[in-house]
Order: structure tokens, then C-alpha cells, then sequence
């Protein structure tokens, strides 16, 4: 069969991976994808994922038996929606699903009335009145933008100081563009924060291996929030009690709500959770993989993924048995120096043939291109180098080891994805 993904970034490259991996899938095709999806799929780099038009033209060209809606501004925007009313049988959420990360004020008021863990919080559409709440509220204090923003669109704030000039960067200057239209103000919470993704098919749910993300810029968790940093898969904090308080109070809890309010949801769920002293809550959802989540995740599942994509899509997800390597693995993010803010491109890329027929190593390419027969960066995050182990500290080893085997002018890196391991050993 013939299967086009839509998106270009790490995630993308990750899924394009496990979908190469499928006996059934005999040709990939990928818009706009980049220089690394590239190497096992046909990429179209002129149409963007925003192109909804550009990119039913090219399905009707190419003809795919399944599109894989991979990135979150297409899914909110309702490319599924236009894709399945063209004929074409498509894997993602519809648009009035993708709504659970679309907006964060939709998302923290589906779990309000449906009891489901999470913050504290009060949404605004007004800049004053926001002011107005913040000073009487306890600090610290966490601000998001209600839209899609990157990743980036959350500021926690310690002081009342930083709050107003928060929402002036959120409200007024709109740092995040429309996305800062309206702002959720929540209550700040402490804890271990880990990432469950999930697949979906509008009534069953079945949840991946646990992941930790590391968002700041710089080590030591400091520094500007950005796309992710790194990931590292399972998560040790993510134990046995833990999923059986989620099992029962979140996962099933926000799949059924969903159907509850006439918004079946079918792909991916992403839940970002805090495990608080007073257990876990969600932090935010996302309705696509996580990046890097996709890239430790997807490597360690044993099903092939057409199966269970094809399941989500049918809503015959009771009868997959979704099973996991006893193993584990580590991305360590291969950034340009100066991301999230400002980054050079076009920076050569040397050494990516050191990962050809090295198994249990991956480079998942996030932002590059190919220009005059050579492969160059073209994004703030780079590349995602992944590694497999028996254990966390050995797969973390080898990522790091690997991080070596590659080289451009300006690599950044945080030198510290998975310490947390160390930490646990310790104890």
C-alpha cells in the first residue's frame, strides 16, 4: 500500500521509520518532509502543511491507500476533515476533536466539568481583567495562550511583576499572534512531569510506554522553553500505581467526554501530566505524537503501526494487543546554537553515514534540507539522535556516544538528558 505523510520535522521522520518498518507498506510518499525522510520516502518540499488545497491536489495525483496527518497546526486547522470528504481514508483527529490542544481555555474546561485531574485556573480575554486577577493570586503563577504556539506559548511566572509582563507579551504585544487572544492563567504545580502518548479510536483507548521531555534551552532545566530538548523512554517515575490512578481517572476519563460533548476523537492523545503530592494531573494535551516523544516511543513498539492506525481508523482498537520492547531509549536533541530565538542556517552536515547499518541508533532529521548535493541544517532543532539500550543509563551512553558522530557549525546541545536516571539510582 501507498501511505503519504503530512509534516517534515523529527516526529515525522520517526513515523516515516516505523512505517518503512511495515510489511504492509510498499511506497512512501511525505509533504513537505526533509533531507532525512527524504532517504526512504518521495518528498514534495514545495507544499507546505498548511497548503490544504496544494496537498488534496497532490493526494489526487499520487493516489495513497492512507494519510498520515502527523503536526498539530493542520489537525486543529481540519485537514482530516477536508482529506476524508475527498475520498481519502485518513488517520488524525477531525477538527472539532483536534479542538483538546487547539485550544488550552476548551481543554481545562472539558476537565473541569467532567472531573478530570488538572489545575486550578481562570481563562481571560481581556488584558486588564487578567491583571486585575493576578493581583490577588498566589505566585508562582502559569500563564498560557489558549492556541497552538509551538510549544512555546506557556510562561510561568514568580513574581506579580512577571505576571503583568506576561500577559502584556501573551495579550497585548501577541508574542504567539492569535494565540494569545485569550490566556489561561493556572495554578502552578510541582512534581515529576511526564508524557503518555496514546492511540485512540473514539471510544477505546490503549496508551503508549511512558516518556520524559526536557523543554528548556539550556541544562539544569533553565533557559527559554523550546520544542523539546531530548526525551528518554520509559520514564522510572511513571510506576505501576501511578497508571492505574490514570487508567481510571484520566485516559478512559477524556476519551469518554470527548464522545460525551459530539467530538469522538481518533488518533493520538498526548497527555502531559505533573505527578503532584496530591497525584497526578494533566498538565495539557496534545492531539498528534510529541516531538521527541514519537522519536523513543515509536522505536520500542512491537506492532506494526499500520495495524494499529488501522484500527484507530475502523474502531476495532480492543482487538490490538499494543506491546513494548523491555528496553528503553534516549533522544538527545542536535540544536542550532542561538534556538529557540535566532539561528543560522544552511550549516553543513558531516557525518550522518557513521548511523547507516548501526542497529539500535537512529538520526531522525528535524530541520534540514538538501542543497547542492549536501544536507544542511534549516531549523532551530536539528537533528534527533536516538539511541536503544537494555537500560535507561545504557541507552542514555550510547545517544550521548553517538552525538559525537555527527557534526555542523554551531551544534548545541543540553549535556544532561536523562540525569533524572541517575538520580533514581542513586535512590
Amino acid at each position: 500500500m501507498k501511505v503519504l505523510i503530512v509534516g517534515g520535522g523529527g516526529r515525522e521522520h520517526a513515523i516515516a521509520v516505523s512505517m518503512k518498518k511495515s510489511k504492509r507498506v510498499d511506497k512512501l510518499y511525505c509533504v513537505p518532509g526533509n533531507a532525512g525522510i527524504a532517504q526512504i520516502a518521495e518528498c514534495e518540499p514545495s507544499i507546505g502543511v498548511m497548503e490544504f488545497d496544494k496537498i488534496v491536489s497532490y493526494a489526487k495525483k499520487i493516489q495513497p491507500d492512507l494519510i498520515f496527518v502527523a503536526p498539530d497546526d493542520p489537525l486543529v486547522g481540519g485537514l482530516v476533515d477536508v482529506l476524508e470528504a475527498e475520498g481519502f481514508r485518513t488517520f488524525g483527529p477531525k477538527k472539532n476533536a483536534a479542538i483538546l490542544e487547539g485550544s488550552k481555555a476548551f481543554s481545562k474546561d472539558l476537565m473541569k466539568k467532567y472531573n478530570i485531574p488538572t489545575a486550578a485556573y481562570e481563562t481571560f480575554d481581556d488584558a486588564d481583567k487578567a491583571i486585575e486577577y493576578l493581583e490577588s493570586a498566589q505566585m508562582p503563577i502559569v500563564l498560557k495562550a489558549d492556541g497552538l504556539a509551538l510549544g512555546k506559548g506557556v510562561l510561568i511566572c514568580n513574581t506579580l511583576e512577571e505576571a503583568k509582563a506576561g500577559v502584556k507579551e501573551i495579550m497585548l504585544d501577541k508574542h504567539f499572534g492569535d494565540s494569545g487572544n485569550k490566556m489561561v492563567v493556572e495554578e502552578f504545580m510541582t512534581g515529576r512531569e511526564v508524557s503518555v502518548l496514546s492511540y485512540v479510536d473514539g471510544k477505546t483507548i490503549k496508551t503508549m510506554t511512558s516518556a520524559q521531555d526536557h523543554k528548556r534551552a539550556l541544562d539544569g532545566d533553565q533557559g527559554l522553553n523550546t520544542g523539546g530538548m531530548g526525551n528518554f523512554s520509559p520514564s522510572p517515575f511513571y510506576t505501576k500505581e501511578v497508571d492505574d490512578f490514570c487508567q481510571k481517572y484520566i485516559y478512559q476519563a477524556t476519551v469518554d467526554a470527548m464522545a460525551a460533548e459530539g467530538r469522538p476523537f481518533k488518533g493520538i492523545i498526548f497527555f502531559g501530566l505533573m505527578l503532584t503530592e496530591k497525584g497526578p494531573r494533566v498538565l495539557e494535551y496534545n492531539a498528534r505524537f510529541g516531538d521527541p516523544e514519537a522519536q523513543v516511543v515509536l522505536c520500542r513498539q512491537k506492532n506494526d503501526i499500520m495495524d494499529v492506525v488501522d484500527a484507530c481508523i475502523d474502531g476495532t482498537l480492543d482487538k490490538i494487543d499494543l506491546q513494548f520492547e523491555d528496553n528503553a531509549a534516549v533522544c538527545v536533541v542536535l540544536a542550532s546554537e542561538g534556538y529557540p530565538v535566532s539561528y543560522e542556517k544552511g550549516k553543513v552536515i558531516k557525518g550522518l553515514e557513521n548511523f547507516d547499518g548501526k542497529e539500535g541508533y537512529y538520526c531522525f532529521h528535524a530541520g534540514t534540507k538538501e542543497k547542492d548535493g549536501q544536507i544542511v541544517t534549516n531549523g532551530g532543532r536539528v537533528l534527533g539522535v536516538t539511541a536503544v539500550g537494555k537500560d535507561l543509563k545504557d541507552a542514555r551512553e550510547k545517544a550521548y556516544e553517538a552525538t559525537k558522530w555527527v557534526t555542523f557549525d554551531n551544534k548545541y546541545m543540553r549535556s544532561d538528558i536523562g540525569k533524572a536516571i541517575d538520580e533514581v539510582e542513586r535512590n
